[in-house]
């Protein structure tokens, strides 16, 4: 099966429309089996997916490595892969625990933030390893949130002359907000930006500038966190829904639920919707989504394949429910 692929403009890299997020396989929130794990990127290949999203922060290396072997046996040049710098990880000098942020596995490593050009360089090549390839396509700052000096002054210039070089086909920076995306965008020549939650059926705050500058200097966006944190991965949200990683707030439940009865009323399901309404806005070149097991992996493969009336974006936007 032939994956539907976008160009991220000005480069060569050609982006597939749906993309295997690598978080949970590096034990987000709860441990994975190895086979599981292995079997769910298994599962996605069978399923077409050829677009494979990974970091040194999931799991303290763990979702590179299970990545790295799941895709051992695949023709290098039949898939995209990308990772990200910014955190070193080192030996924890007070090991006996479990990693405090989020990953369940234990601290026998801990993160050392580096946006330097040394520390791009390191991460590069420590991620090589752990992923056992000879190249990544592209390569995202990470969470540079506290740290924009830094990245934009080491990790941007690093990141683009790899790119130059021929090293690395593309880079970004990967974020939970959009402002600090709009600066990489008006200030560097970056290539493309990895969007968290940001532009989703439930709330549109990059559609008021970030779209349109990525749009306008020919960046490429890949949205991430279309289902918000959860709120949106069920036909009709849970009373205990998370958003942002957190309890969801009676008002964003309230906006799910009215949603979801739109969404029936169109003959499909929110997140049917959830999935498909990124590709709405044409600065949108690859949608990834977090996979865990390969009967996630199938309901994601599944949402995919379904239609979404355009009569529902429609009744969307005559009740300014969406951008």
């Amino acid at each position: 099966m032939q994956a539907e692929t976008r160009t991220i403009p000005g480069t060569a890299v050609h982006l597939p429309v749906l993309g295997f997020g690598g978080a949970p396989i590096g034990n987000l929130y709860r441990e994975v089996p190895d086979q599981e794990a292995i079997d769910a990127v298994t599962t996605a290949w069978d399923g077409g997916i050829r677009y494979f999203d990974t970091a040194p922060h999931y799991g303290l290396g763990l979702s590179e490595r299970r990545l790295g072997r799941a895709l051992a046996g695949q023709d290098r040049n039949s898939y995209v892969l990308s990772t990200k710098v910014g955190r070193l990880l080192r030996p924890n000098p007070s090991p006996g625990g479990k990693d405090t942020e989020g990953f369940d596995v234990p601290d026998e490593l801990t993160r050392v933030r580096s946006y330097s050009r040394d520390g791009v360089l390191r991460s590069i090549e420590e991620s090589l390893q752990r992923l056992g390839t000879d190249r990544i396509d592209v390569v995202y700052i990470h969470d540079p949130d506290d740290y924009w000096t830094e990245a934009v002054n080491g990790a941007a210039p690093t990141l683009s002359a790899l790119r130059d070089e021929g090293v690395i086909g593309a880079w970004g920076a990967g974020m939970n907000q959009s402002e600090m995306l709009v600066r990489f965008v008006a200030e560097t020549d970056i290539d493309v930006v990895m969007l968290a939650g940001r532009y989703t059926l439930l709330e549109q705050g990059a559609a008021r500038e970030l779209l349109p500058a990525c749009l306008e200097r020919e960046v490429g966006v890949v949205n991430v966190g279309v289902f918000n944190s959860g709120l949106l991965s069920k036909e009709r949200p849970a009373a205990d829904a998370t958003y942002n990683y957190a309890p969801a707030p009676k008002e964003l439940l309230d906006r799910a639920n009215l949603l979801a009865d739109i969404c029936e009323s169109h003959g499909t399901t929110l997140p049917a919707a959830a999935l498909k309404y990124p590709y709405q806005h044409p600065a949108v070149t690859s949608v990834a989504l977090g996979m865990r097991t390969p009967a996630q992996v199938k309901q994601n493969l599944d949402l995919a394949a379904q239609s979404v009336p355009e009569s529902l974006w429609d009744e969307l936007r005559e009740r300014s429910l969406i951008a």
